[in-house]
């Protein structure tokens, strides 16, 4: 960990317990402003290591900003304990440091990730089940941007553009960070006004923007820069995203993104965090909610790195809903998995994912290496690819949206996970996610052309996660979902490894016929062997689409392919050593 994160505040000797409320409360804010100054400090490396191609070094500041969070909530638990002592779980006394705080927070910038550093805090210091009032904040001020975000404006018509498209182009990449990085200056100006200019005159709009707002900050990820902000024309708000890679030589735009569609996958489930130094959070989800109405709040303060923010979002959305509802939980849709038990309700866009206290054969894994794959791919680069599972810890649930015996099946074949509490299930642990429609489904109820381009589309899945060194293991059309977009996602994480932890290899040839008749194989299989010819017969892949798979992605039925894939690993993915690597499936 970087030297600045050990600076804490200074713990306070035992109080009496006429002070005791008024200094846990500056104690607690305390804590939350030197995590904050840090999550900042972290985040503002991202410009640094774009300009010097620092890829692994970015890595390692991904994770450390992910696991930021629970050590410092782990620190100031401790720190409270101390300073409280045998009052440290006085229900009475918490009622007066939770208003104390509350007054305390009241006037600040994204208050509510002070609150919910609060709840983290008592949530593992009284274990809390559900939610409890007394001791926990139970809203949020969603909706209500608590400052600013620094935006520049470049007039299209008139001004120091000069009314051009291209001369208020060429003034943004001026003032970008990396501005005089950009190599073929004119070329990039040309690009991007092109772009920018085919968009307004294909009929989605008429005339041309007359202005360009982009959020000052940059949006960075991985090893690409994003500038982020919207055009405004005649009544209408247009999005605009301009991505930047750096190839070492120079910054090149690589892509222009105008649609909906485009910059809401680009803001979506399946992407790791941005690193963005964003003054007021609250206020830049205003702006981006602007162009992407439909956008869940909770979605947009995770992608921007606050995940725990989002998971607060989530929950109070959800109770929400479930105030409101009159529908039942039901089994998600979809094949029975053999590790999880997946309901969801009709009316909600989540699924809830509970693990199994016994897996059905021919599953081998153990309830911990699936927390573990969990966990990989929370910190792991997901490439547009794999759902951001939120892990939620003794969650309360009414009871009575159970009928039909969901409930009794989720208590009784999860019983490690899961209890009856008088009117309620609690779940111990379980993962929410975004529900999307099984490939497999899909398949048998989509137009043609759309099912033809969902089966291309699972192949372009499995080369994006090859590329970030991920193999999901079970790659059966049903552990694949596909998003309102019509682009496919992996979602089921209980065989995923490393591609290159796996051995990919050639399908041995039977050298008599007694070995080509054998019901078992005959040669020998290690741990770690992957046989990609074997695969097509097993996925279920309806014949016509099965040829238009082949034709496109047929290499990746090769054991070549795979190994290419595996020696080309990227060597940032040894900086994930927090986790042990997820075990690689037998064939």
């Amino acid at each position: 960990m970087n030297a600045d994160l050990a600076v804490v505040p200074h713990d306070c000797p035992p109080q009496t317990e006429g002070t005791a409320a008024r200094d846990c409360s500056v104690l607690i804010a305390d804590h939350f402003r030197h995590y904050n100054e840090a999550f900042g400090r972290i985040t503002r490396l991202a410009a640094r290591n774009f300009i010097n191609e620092a890829w692994v070094q970015g890595q390692r500041d991904a994770v450390e900003r992910i696991e930021l969070y629970e050590k410092c909530v782990s620190r100031c638990v401790a720190a409270v304990a101390r300073l409280l002592g045998a009052q440290a779980q006085q229900l009475t006394l918490w009622s007066d440091i939770k208003c104390g705080f509350e007054t305390l927070i009241a006037r600040r910038p994204d208050s509510d990730f002070y609150s919910t550093f609060f709840n983290s805090v008592t949530r593992d210091l009284f274990g809390t089940v559900g939610v409890n009032p007394q001791v926990e904040f139970c809203e949020t001020s969603v909706g209500r941007a608590s400052g600013a975000v620094p935006i520049r404006v470049y007039r299209v018509g008139g001004g120091p553009s000069g009314g051009s498209l291209p001369g208020a182009v060429r003034e943004v990449l001026s003032d970008l960070p990396f501005g005089a990085c950009i190599g073929e200056l004119d070329a990039a100006v040309h690009r991007i006004s092109a772009d920018i200019g085919r968009y307004f005159e294909s009929g989605r709009h008429s005339g041309a923007p007359e202005s360009i707002e982009l959020i000052e900050p940059v949006f960075y990820r991985g090893t690409r820069a994003f500038v982020v902000g919207r055009l405004i024309g005649d009544a209408a708000i247009t999005p605009l995203v301009m991505a930047f890679s750096n190839s070492g030589l120079n910054v090149q735009v690589e892509a222009v993104m105008l649609s909906r569609a485009e910059v809401g996958s680009l803001f979506g489930y399946a992407r790791s965090y941005f690193h963005v130094d964003l003054p007021v959070v609250s206020a830049a989800i205003t702006l981006l909610r602007s162009f992407m109405p439909r956008k869940p709040v909770d979605e947009l303060y995770t992608v921007l790195g606050r995940a725990k923010q989002g998971k607060t979002e989530r929950y109070f959305a959800l109770q929400r809903h479930l105030h409101k509802s009159i529908d039942s939980f039901v089994h998600a849709p979809g094949e029975r998995g053999l590790v999880m038990i997946v309901f969801t309700l009709p009316s909600h866009d989540l699924v809830f994912k509970v693990i199994r206290d016994k897996f059905g054969a021919p599953k081998s894994t153990t309830r911990a290496e699936v927390i573990e794959r969990y966990q990989f791919v929370f910190r792991h680069d997901r490439a547009g690819r794999l759902v951001d599972a939120q892990e939620f810890k003794r969650l309360r649930l009414p009871r009575a949206p159970f009928h039909g015996g969901v409930g009794r099946r989720v208590a009784e074949r999860s019983d490690a996970s899961c209890r009856v509490e008088g009117d309620d299930l609690i779940i111990e642990h379980c993962y929410i996610e975004r529900r999307l429609r099984p490939l497999n489904l899909f398949l048998r109820e989509a137009e043609p052309a759309a099912a033809e381009a969902a089966m291309l589309d699972y192949g372009n899945a499995l080369r994006d996660l090859a590329a970030s060194n991920v193999f999901p293991g079970d790659l059966l059309l049903k552990n694949f979902g596909v998003t309102s977009h019509g682009r496919v996602i992996f979602y089921d994480y209980d065989e995923l490894c490393r591609v290159s932890d796996c051995v990919f290899r050639d399908l041995p040839q039977p050298r008599s016929e007694e070995e080509e008749l054998s019901a078992e194989p005959w040669f020998h299989l290690g741990p770690r062997d992957v046989f990609p010819e074997q695969w097509l017969p097993f996925l279920s892949i309806p014949p016509a689409l099965a040829a238009v798979f082949k034709q496109r992605h047929g290499c990746l039925l090769t054991a070549a392919w795979w190994r290419a894939q595996a020696a080309l690993a990227p060597a940032a993915a040894a900086v994930y050593t927090s986790l042990a690597s997820p075990s690689a499936p037998a064939a």
